[in-house]
């Protein structure tokens, strides 16, 4: 009788913590389907229920609201940046768990301290390095920024690659195997679940990010925003009551490639779990 009432406490204590959590999101989607454009908090749920809002996102650009540019800069910077961060941090990960070369050590517990520093505080100086280089307002400059320090989160990966038995490189080596050829055919092959975190992550910090991409993208022009800066500037006093309902809208349109991104990766993962490194 105690374990049962113990295990209908910690549900409801569950049940209400999703809850809490859920309220927000159920409230932006919604909002982002109401008639009125400003902040309505009379009512949880929009007393007229309209796609306007994703229309004028999509099909009415204007001086404050250029989605479309904004959403393919984003996309672009993301994309990019994903498939640098993935590269360094599989190849950092490999060496550092696999090879053994003098200084590998004090390497490592450099490259783990140096990461312990917040990046905000490396960000002016960053920034006034990109504009010697006239990077600044650029967007292969922020992918340059947003990559670079990639390698230094290999620590996860590769406490990952750490669990693959030493056997197999060894026995690939034997057999006249090059380093690149058990990276990809050995390594990689049973990586796939540490592959889709990294892939998933390196994609997040670029789309989600606004505090770098405010330093950087600060020319004015509103065509070179990502998605960040453009919905923020609609949250200001001049804007909100006439573009809320549109932000809620762009918010609501910016969580579909994550969700598209997990969706697929997510097939990958679960093979990466149930498959083996012997074939049957």
């Amino acid at each position: 009788m105690k374990k049962t009432i113990q295990a209908i406490l910690r549900h409801v204590v569950l049940l209400l913590l999703a809850v809490v959590w859920l309220i927000p999101i159920l409230w932006l989607f919604v909002t982002s389907f109401s008639g009125y454009k400003g902040i309505n908090t009379s009512h949880f749920f929009p007393e007229t229920w309209t796609l306007d809002n994703y229309a004028q996102l999509f099909l009415r650009a204007d001086s404050i609201v250029q989605y479309n540019k904004w959403f393919m800069n984003t996309f672009v910077i993301a994309v990019f940046t994903c498939v640098i961060s993935t590269i360094l941090v599989l190849m950092v990960s490999y060496t550092m768990s696999k090879l053994r070369f003098p200084g590998r050590k004090s390497l490592m517990s450099f490259s783990i301290i140096l990461n312990m520093f917040p990046g905000v505080l490396s960000m002016i100086a960053i920034y006034f390095i990109l504009k010697t280089f006239n990077l600044t307002n650029s967007h292969i400059g922020m992918i340059i920024v947003y990559s670079a320090g990639a390698g230094l989160g290999f620590l996860i990966c590769k406490g990952f690659m750490d669990t693959i038995s030493v056997s197999l490189s060894e026995a690939a080596r034997l057999e006249g195997a090059s380093e690149a050829k058990i990276f990809f055919k050995i390594i990689i092959p049973l990586s796939k679940p540490i592959i889709v975190y990294t892939v998933i992550s390196s994609f997040l910090i670029p789309w989600g990010d606004f505090v770098f991409a405010k330093l950087m993208l600060n020319s004015g022009i509103a065509t070179d925003w990502t998605v960040a800066i453009g919905l923020f500037n609609m949250l200001s006093k001049s804007m909100i009551a006439k573009y809320f309902s549109v932000f809620c809208a762009g918010g609501v349109v910016i969580s579909v490639p994550i969700s598209i991104l997990f969706l697929i990766m997510q097939k990958f993962y679960v093979e990466g779990i149930t498959g083996g490194s012997v074939k049957g």
